[in-house]
């Protein structure tokens, strides 16, 4: 029985059943996490999506950005862009059902035993395990529910960046869903900064990734997260593991067997 994390899929299903095939991954016995953005940017999005279900009971994953992106285009929210090569995808028989399946999964995965969170982007450095979970549990009962049109119509700008108990409504929401989808940089006190996407000489002090922030959590977990491929994997302190390595950019497909701590990488298949 192992423990699988892979990093953002992106649309490379080929790369995907090439790692899995590697590692000899076994649906009777092992479990498969996946760290989000299953879908655009990449060449096969819709099998992608057809084959995570078809496995649904072996696989703990998040949503990501980008997965949150397909649910408001598929709502008539967003509007669908060449570069995310998810059209294929929306004219699919089955996309309904796909779609469906997709709304009732969770922005963060934890395992107490294995002393395991993952989310796609990572946790606020302002946040306790409680609050996280509590955070992220508001998201998945909006996503799962009749409102989550007005949720994705709302969840588009980077205002409020600060957090607080206090906070409630849409703006509650929109905060919750960049911390767990689209977070890289924070300022000193955790204060999100949401303008800054690549990696960076940073002469301003005040602003950091968010995991060099002290957190509350990293002291009994490790956190596992996806979403920064210009980390390349690299650059993270202890106990904080980014396993996004920009297949669908030309870089990589990682895999981490969590039980031997092993990596298994294959490289973006010319298609």
């Amino acid at each position: 029985m192992s423990t699988y994390l892979i990093g953002d899929i992106h649309g490379c299903y080929k790369e995907l059943r090439i790692l899995l095939k590697e590692v000899n991954f076994d649906l009777k016995k092992d479990t498969l996490w996946l760290t989000g953005d299953l879908v655009a940017r990449g060449p096969n999005s819709l099998d992608v999506l057809r084959y995570i279900k078809s496995i649904d009971r072996c696989v703990r994953l998040v949503l990501g950005n980008h997965d949150l992106n397909l649910l408001s285009i598929h709502a008539g929210i967003n509007k669908d862009k060449p570069k995310d090569q998810l059209k294929n995808l929306l004219k699919a028989k089955d996309i309904d059902e796909l779609i469906e399946w997709l709304r009732y999964k969770p922005l963060i995965q934890i395992d107490e035993q294995k002393k395991i969170i993952m989310s796609h982007a990572g946790i606020s450095p302002q946040w306790d395990l409680k609050t996280a979970k509590k955070c992220a549990y508001e998201i998945e009962q909006i996503l799962s529910s009749d409102m989550y049109p007005l949720f994705l119509n709302s969840m588009y700008g980077n205002m409020p960046n600060n957090w607080h108990e206090k906070l409630s409504g849409l703006a509650r929401m929109r905060f919750i869903a960049n911390v767990l989808t689209r977070m890289r940089y924070c300022f000193n006190n955790g204060q999100l900064e949401m303008f800054s996407k690549n990696i960076m000489e940073i002469n301003n002090m005040s602003l950091q990734p968010w995991f060099n922030i002290k957190n509350k959590i990293t002291n009994d977990y490790t956190i596992v997260f996806g979403h920064w491929s210009a980390l390349k994997g690299k650059s993270t302190p202890k106990k904080i593991i980014g396993l996004d390595t920009g297949c669908c950019w030309g870089g990589m497909l990682t895999l981490l067997h969590w039980e031997e701590k092993k990596y298994f990488r294959i490289n973006k298949l010319i298609s």
